[in-house]
């Protein structure tokens, strides 16, 4: 059997059991709280990133991890003898994904870069299929074949409470922040071609917002892979996680329903009670 090793930047948002589990590698994403430098996941984490967004006001920034770092990474498994499968948050979000594939460029060999067109466990759902294609014995030509197509078939997207942490960074007006404030409205935001993207506003509070957001995407997908989704969600309340599970449960046939908390990144930009429904599409 092929050696192959899967690395991801650590915007996967994947549990710290399940990257054990698969054997991924992670690359954690450098983030920067007002004159403090952390990595993602090592002293930091969106609970953290949350407390200090409330308490200064500001917003965390993120490094882009270098090309230089990848390199390390890569050749550390092409000198063990492994064939490399690396994924990156969406290009259009960040430039690890050019640091990345200038890195494999530079090195040579068998290390394919992928461009998750994703985030957050979007990007993760794309790491457990191709752990699905190693066990089922194919090839590392024919997985990276297939990851041409996979990202355009990811399905990413959350309803957000507030947006208040949207403003905060710049995506969204003062006036549309109070509108939206003043009439309850609720955003259905999408991975739309590798970029975030307003697709709806609900209105009313948000357990009815969610409700109407798992059953829009019932009604719009009706063949996916049901092999696993992910209900990911920054920090909430523990009532609309539950709510949003058991809807999904009831409205899809999912093998298995996974739960998994946002990372720093996405935390950051939705604040809390932010909660999507991630899958693959057919």
């Amino acid at each position: 059997m092929e050696k192959i090793k899967i690395l991801s930047d650590s915007t996967c948002d994947l549990t710290p059991e399940e990257v054990k589990e698969l054997g991924v590698e992670l690359v954690p994403v450098e983030i920067i709280l007002g004159n403090d430098a952390f990595f993602d996941g090592e002293g930091i984490d969106a609970r953290g990133v949350l407390d200090f967004v409330k308490r200064t006001g500001q917003l965390p920034k993120t490094t882009a991890t270098n090309s230089e770092r990848f390199k390390e990474y890569f050749s550390k498994y092409q000198k063990e003898g492994y064939k490399i499968i690396h994924f990156n948050i969406s290009s259009k979000a960040s430039t690890m994904y050019n640091n990345a594939k200038a890195a494999a460029e530079e090195l040579g060999g068998d290390i394919c870069v992928v461009d998750s067109k994703a985030l957050s466990s979007g990007q993760g759902l794309e790491i457990m299929k191709t752990c699905d294609l190693i066990k089922e014995g194919k090839t590392y030509e024919e997985i990276c074949e297939y990851l041409k197509t996979l990202p355009d078939r990811v399905q990413t997207s959350f309803v957000v409470d507030t947006l208040e942490f949207l403003h905060k960074g710049g995506r969204c007006s003062l006036a549309a922040m109070i509108s939206a404030k003043m009439l309850k409205l609720h955003p259905h935001i999408s991975m739309i071609d590798g970029q975030l993207k307003a697709k709806k506003k609900y209105a009313g509070n948000l357990k009815k917002c969610l409700s109407a957001y798992i059953k829009d995407l019932a009604a719009e997908y009706t063949s996916y892979d049901k092999t696993r989704c992910f209900i990911t969600h920054s920090p909430s309340d523990r009532e609309y996680v539950d709510y949003t599970i058991g809807l999904v449960k009831e409205l899809f046939d999912f093998n298995e329903v996974l739960e998994s908390e946002a990372g720093s990144t996405v935390t950051s930009h939705c604040g809390e009670n932010t909660i999507g429904l991630l899958f693959i599409v057919e």
